[in-house]
């Protein structure tokens, strides 16, 4: 089959691989229709997250069609259409009985490694370096499933592709984010970082009973988003002191809840900003939190820093003092995608929401080396890629802008 492979920084091909079989009888093997690339694999492209080995398979937001399944998965059938969670949980350990599955004891085989950086192993994911299980991903033709029996989502037949496939992670992702803010009717919400999980967590936090959220960034078409597709307030830290603004917007006393979508690769304009740069660029820190410290220096007292983006190491200058001072709740971690997916699928029947209003590029995957480039850079007004390894493009992904691609079917 054909796979997008991890070859180094800034070096991803699509090749030919072995099929996945089927290794343990809680397995499926899934037919995928639809894989996309998150705002996370940029951090592998980066090169941020240790423990990958050239050859990797990518991907961790993938659905499709299952067609083998393994004697122990009595849940699915052959032909169900599935959305597979970026997580991989066992089910039954301290962790997933109490519905904290991205902590799962059962499912990362290298929790070694993970002991040496974190004190205790996460669950494992898909296509998320060794540390994390060394799972192959689902940028592919096909995907093993472990645990099948547990993860899997099936999707009505009323509710497309493009609208069930962020169940897979970026959805619940934005959701979790804003339910770990405990909002309450009248809260004003600030979410940092305005690709797709928070784009989500825009959408959440309003779903969720927000009266006004305001969305940072300094992207003009994410805050374009932002604005026109999910209501939010905007700023452009480039143009205005977020400090000073936010603190207008609300009458002097800060946020209620404040939001980190961006992670370890935070931009911004101001001096710590830089700093956090040149560290990383001299290999003398890992994280760039820029973002994450602006939130806690800006949340009102007593208010809560939720965190969905991505941290991998050390935070340099971590702003404790303002933590601790102001009474502030911060909670954050890998999302628990099973809890999640059902009542978001019924959000979805229901007509709550349509997931896939952040799609801006349509690409086969044999274009994922100019997908990643062009989702990288955000070349063209990119904020979300999907793939699709049933169709073949006939011509190269950067002669297209936010158009859809022109596709023709295997």
């Amino acid at each position: 089959m054909k796979a997008v492979c991890w070859r180094g920084k800034h070096d991803v091909r699509l090749e030919e691989v072995a099929d996945p079989k089927i290794l343990n009888p809680r397995d499926a093997i899934v037919k995928v229709t639809l894989t996309a690339i998150c705002g996370s694999d940029l951090h592998l492209y980066d090169g941020f997250i240790p423990t990958m080995r050239s050859g990797d398979i990518l991907g961790h937001e993938f659905m499709g069609e299952v067609i083998e399944v393994g004697p122990q998965v009595r849940n699915l059938s052959i032909g169900d259409r599935v959305v597979v969670p970026f997580n991989i949980a066992c089910g039954g350990c301290f962790f997933c009985q109490r519905q904290q599955f991205a902590g799962c004891d059962n499912t990362n085989p290298n929790a070694g490694m993970a002991e040496i950086a974190y004190g205790f192993s996460p669950a494992a994911m898909f296509g998320y370096s060794h540390m994390f299980g060394g799972y192959a991903g689902g940028q592919a033709e096909y995907a093993r499933v472990p645990f099948a029996d547990v993860g899997p989502i099936k999707i009505p037949d009323e509710i497309s592709d493009e609208q069930a496939l962020f169940l897979s992670d970026i959805f619940p992702t934005g959701y979790q984010a804003a339910e770990n803010c405990n909002i309450q009717p009248g809260d004003t919400v600030a979410v940092w970082g305005c690709g797709p999980v928070g784009q989500f967590a825009i959408k959440s936090a309003y779903m969720l009973g927000a009266e006004r959220v305001i969305a940072i960034d300094h992207e003009p078409e994410r805050l374009g988003m932002a604005r026109d597709l999910c209501g939010a307030d905007t700023i452009n830290f480039d143009h205005v002191g977020v400090y000073e603004v936010l603190k207008d917007l609300t009458g002097g006393r800060g946020p209620d809840s404040c939001i980190d979508a961006v992670g370890l690769e935070a931009h911004g304009a101001t001096i710590d900003a830089v700093y956090d740069r040149i560290k990383v660029g001299m290999f003398a820190a890992t994280d760039r939190v820029h973002a994450l410290r602006q939130a806690l220096h800006c949340c009102r007292k007593g208010g809560t820093v939720s965190v969905p983006g991505v941290y991998g190491g050390l935070a340099d200058k971590f702003p404790i003092g303002a933590a601790f001072g102001k009474g502030l709740t911060l909670k954050m971690g890998q999302t628990h995608v099973h809890r999640y997916m059902k009542p978001l699928l019924d959000r979805i029947s229901r007509g709550d929401i349509d997931p896939s209003f952040v799609i801006t590029h349509r690409l086969a995957l044999e274009d994922a080396s100019d997908a990643y480039d062009i989702f990288h850079k955000k070349s063209n007004d990119c904020i979300k890629v999907v793939m699709d390894p049933r169709v073949t493009s006939n011509r190269r992904a950067r002669e297209f802008g936010q158009a859809p691609r022109e596709l023709v079917a295997r």
